[in-house]
């Protein structure tokens, strides 16, 4: 069976004009028995980067773009981003695209302009489509009229990808195979299809970051750098001073300005770990000097005093400020 995928770049709001559009080019493909698959990017951020390797099961794509202020918008971009990144560059080169654009604002005509010149340089197959400007939902989607236009430019693809119509030859192609090459990734179709599910795994992302951190650590332990090493002082201070409290699970990434590092600190009930790296999503990032810290493990200062004296900032709850003092006393 002859099937359409649809590639929705938009928000998904009820006045977009672009689902009317969308459901009337849906309906008349199913009346001429065409198989037809919406993807809305929105609903799996995510896995837009897995998104390419749907392009081998279908046999023409419409990618469907709102203009609410400037240009196709971020999911459709990363989409096609990603088609020249990871898809199979021989199975595009078949595909007809029709573009739909939708505009509430100034601008369909460039955002249609963008779509047909990426699928270009992808090396496909640009239908004509549908651009037009919506000043009111209402009256456009009630209009028969414009009812009649988008049926008869579905048509009109189904004709042009069901029949296979040659393309006049475009200069884009040329500028793609002659001036601008894509750099080759010397990867086969199977070994792109496999990267791009990698992409868009986060699991597989984190775990290889983790372990990137990981081989990192023990190469500089190798190396003799003193302030990454399980023996560093301060990672002993905080062990032999931890006084762990039920049900609070926090983390701290101190940064250290004169030393250039980070010194990451988790706390999950009677668990602590401590080591040198990054945490992004940490409860409390502060920044400080060694000096400073120096004096919050000695005791001449807790960690809370060093914050309203200046000595350290914090982005954050700061309330957790506070905690640290109670999981780490240090004796004065």
């Amino acid at each position: 069976m002859i099937k359409v995928n649809i590639y929705y770049g938009g928000r998904g709001l009820i006045e977009d004009s672009t689902n009317y559009v969308m459901s009337k080019l849906s309906q008349v493909l199913d009346e001429l028995n065409i198989q037809v698959k919406k993807y809305n990017l929105y609903e799996d951020i995510r896995g837009i980067s897995a998104l390419p390797t749907t392009l081998k099961d279908t046999d023409a794509v419409v990618l469907a773009a709102s203009v609410e202020w400037l240009g196709i918008g971020g999911l459709l971009q990363q989409f096609l981003d990603s088609c020249w990144l990871y898809g199979d560059k021989e199975t595009l080169k078949h595909l007809y695209m029709m573009p739909v654009v939708t505009s509430t604002t100034y601008g369909e005509k460039e955002a249609y302009s963008t779509l047909v010149k990426s699928w270009e340089l992808l090396g496909g197959k640009p239908c004509e489509g549908i651009c037009t400007y919506v000043n009111s939902a209402v009256d456009f989607e009630t209009n028969s009229d414009y009812a009649y236009l988008i049926e008869k430019k579905t048509e009109n693809f189904y004709r042009t990808f069901t029949k296979k119509m040659v393309m006049f030859p475009s200069s884009t192609n040329a500028v793609l195979e002659n001036v601008v090459p894509p750099k080759s990734m010397t990867l086969t179709p199977q070994e792109s299809e496999q990267l791009s599910i990698y992409v868009s795994n986060d699991n597989y992302v984190k775990k290889q970051k983790e372990d990137i951190e990981e081989l990192t650590q023990m190469f500089r332990g190798l190396m003799g750098d003193g302030d990454t090493s399980s023996k560093n002082p301060y990672i002993n201070a905080l062990e032999s001073h931890y006084h762990p409290v039920s049900d609070i699970a926090l983390s701290y990434a101190i940064e250290f300005s004169d030393k250039n590092n980070t010194l990451v600190i988790e706390t999950d009930n009677k668990e602590l770990k401590c080591y040198y790296g990054s945490k992004p999503d940490a409860n409390a990032s502060i920044k400080t000097t060694s000096t400073v810290f120096d004096n919050i493990i000695s005791g001449n200062t807790t960690l809370q005093g060093a914050f309203m004296s200046g000595e350290l900032t914090a982005k954050g709850n700061f309330k957790i400020l506070r905690t640290f003092d109670s999981l780490f006393q240090f004796k004065r």
